[in-house]
């Protein structure tokens, strides 16, 4: 067996309850073959219901760590998740616009599943000017590509977030109120629809799902197309194979092939 894996980084908060975060990064970078390094945004207090607080983590611990871990290890893809708080974004700036080659698949979570704001509109701004200039997929939903551009219209949210500098955007759709999910994917003045079954229930970390896979399909080499088409087949079966571990949304079983 090959003793090397491909290095992942991940960018994002910590979930006690397991089911989104750094922890759902890990496991879908780890059910992917890759090795899943890990640097925690902040700390959250919520649970498969809702999130009720950030703390955001000391940026200078953050600016030691990523150095130490980039000093030391050959990463293959950059994947950003739950930021919360704008000195933060200044921070993953920072260390990613020194390693221009590696890809950055950015997941802008802006609420929580239950509805909370995790993002104000200090922090926005600063994505979009630092961090969208640098990214390779961009993941919003729907209500996000919203946020992030003031525009209402899906396809108008995705030319905009083109136009601040994004290679790859795919607009997810499975908050919209339509019988089945539509994904829309932006890139080089083409879009790409990918429409899937809907599934019955709500799902804790499905955005971290994707996002972490596209990382790390990204970081086996795999070309973008394919890679943000093959992410979304693992996201839908993580989902269709979900278990309930609280009394909110079910959690993804990000290792459903080795139960198959």
């Amino acid at each position: 067996m090959n003793n090397q894996r491909p290095v992942v980084v991940s960018f994002s908060g910590h979930d006690p309850c397991g089911g989104a975060g750094i922890q759902a990064d890990i496991e879908v970078i780890s059910s992917h073959y890759c090795h899943a390094a890990s640097i925690i945004t902040c700390l959250t207090e919520q649970d498969t219901r809702n999130a009720a607080e950030i703390v955001p983590q000391n940026p200078d611990n953050i600016i030691r760590q990523a150095k130490m871990l980039l000093h030391d290890l050959p990463v293959h893809a950059f994947k950003i998740g739950l930021i919360g708080h704008i000195d933060t974004v200044q921070v993953i700036y920072d260390i990613v616009r020194r390693h221009p080659l590696i890809p950055v698949i950015l997941d802008p979570i802006l609420a929580a599943g239950g509805g909370t704001d995790l993002a104000n509109d200090d922090l926005i701004d600063s994505m979009q000017k630092l961090l969208l200039p640098l990214t390779t997929v961009l993941t919003p939903n729907c209500q996000e590509a919203r946020r992030l551009t003031g525009v209402e219209n899906v396809n108008v949210c995705g030319e905009r977030l083109l136009e601040y500098g994004c290679e790859y955007i795919l607009v997810t759709g499975a908050d919209e109120a339509t019988e089945s999910v539509t994904n829309y994917l932006f890139h080089h003045n083409h879009r790409d629809n990918y429409t899937w079954s809907r599934l019955p229930s709500s799902y804790h970390g499905s955005g971290c799902t994707l996002a972490a896979s596209i990382a790390a399909l990204f970081a086996h080499g795999v070309p973008p197309l394919q890679a943000i088409s093959d992410a979304q087949e693992y996201t839908w079966n993580s989902l269709r194979s979900a278990y309930k571990t609280g009394a909110g949304q079910l959690n993804p079983n990000r290792f459903f092939w080795r139960d198959e």
